[in-house]
């Protein structure tokens, strides 16, 4: 019997102790960008359909699934559509937007004869409501990202894990938006004088302090040790850059006159809002003037603009990719337990060459 429910978990307003992004401020853009999502976006498509591929390498079926934020609709689609879902009997969606959540049940339409039970509800990803080792499968496609407190979030999402589930994640990394971020600043330092943070410095929960008004580069290394740190076992992270061109040239409506200007950066600013992916940090300039905004747009177009008329922005993704402990699981042996000198076994092939 197909169940579909959705529930409204209460949970805490508090935040962590580290206040890098203001979560009230990221539940309105979401709950915006729940009736502004195009219904086919092709980057967030390629990205949810690249990070449930690894569904496909694995030989195990994931009898129970949380979806958490992100890109809910297309996570839900797939993991509802048997048999290439890996095969899911159970599912949990779970975002804390309240209309993002109820976008998402009205969008769900489940194919005939599919037996997977989905409930909706509406938590915060950081303070999971999912009882300790229930779930065998947790997905989150572009949503950990706008987590204060990264690591806890993770280390949440394992204990949520039953033994030798499986942790997938995609999340934006630094070098996403660098085209904007470039503009950004030059338009600042010549309208303004000085800068102040317009992009959110991504993937930096780890971070115990904000250093610098942009992003620091987050490098598949602390992908890595992000996991670790979380006791995944058996981590595996990788990255893909995407890159979205936007017309770089056209009329744009702005304070009630329309102005003949390079509008690409307000093309990929509007792009952004409809994902929700718009500055969430906790201590911004929440005024941004015209002329800056102008300039912005100006120097975005002669800076980055192609041959064809178009702006690429850069959006990176990194994929990770992790296991709760299990004894079935392989193991590193003990350090200094090795039989074979590294040095004999260069001599020897080096010999054959």
């Amino acid at each position: 019997m197909r169940a579909v429910s959705l529930w409204r978990k209460q949970f805490s307003t508090s935040t962590s102790k580290l206040q890098i992004f203001d979560r009230q401020r990221k539940r309105a853009q979401r709950d915006r960008a729940a009736w502004c999502t195009p219904a086919h976006d092709p980057l967030l498509h390629s990205v949810a359909q690249n990070l449930l591929d690894r569904l496909q390498d694995c030989k195990k079926t994931f009898p129970t699934a949380l979806c958490l934020g992100g890109s809910l609709q297309l996570i839900t689609r797939s993991l509802s559509s048997p048999p290439a879902n890996g095969g899911v009997e159970k599912l949990f969606v779970m975002d804390a937007s309240f209309d993002m959540v109820q976008a998402c049940k009205n969008a769900y339409r489940p194919s005939p004869g599919n037996a997977v039970q989905t409930q909706f509800l509406v938590a915060d990803e950081e303070f999971l409501p999912i009882k300790e080792s229930s779930v065998d499968l947790v997905v989150s496609c572009l949503g950990l990202h706008w987590t204060n407190d990264l690591p806890g979030a993770m280390i949440q999402s394992r204990l949520a894990l039953k033994p030798d589930g499986l942790f997938l994640a995609a999340i934006l990394g630094g070098e996403t938006l660098k085209e904007l971020r470039i503009a950004c600043t030059l338009a600042q330092m010549e309208r303004e004088g000085g800068i102040s943070p317009r992009v959110s410095p991504l993937a930096q929960a780890l971070k115990t302090e904000l250093r610098s008004t942009f992003a620091l580069h987050f490098q598949v290394r602390d992908a890595g040790n992000l996991l670790t740190r979380a006791g995944f076992t058996l981590p595996g992270v990788d990255v893909d850059e995407y890159i979205v061109k936007y017309e770089s040239a056209g009329d744009k409506f702005l304070k009630g006159r329309f102005l003949s200007i390079s509008c690409a950066a307000l093309e990929l600013i509007e792009h952004l809002r409809a994902m929700g992916e718009t500055n969430a940090l906790f201590d911004m300039n929440n005024i941004l003037k015209r002329d800056t905004a102008l300039a912005t747009a100006a120097i975005y177009d002669s800076m980055f603009s192609s041959d064809d008329g178009t702006v690429p922005a850069t959006f990176q993704v990194i994929y990770m990719t992790g296991w709760r402990e299990h004894s079935s699981q392989q193991k590193a042996k003990r350090r200094g337990s090795a039989t074979i000198s590294f040095k004999d076994i260069q001599k020897q092939f080096g010999s054959q060459s």
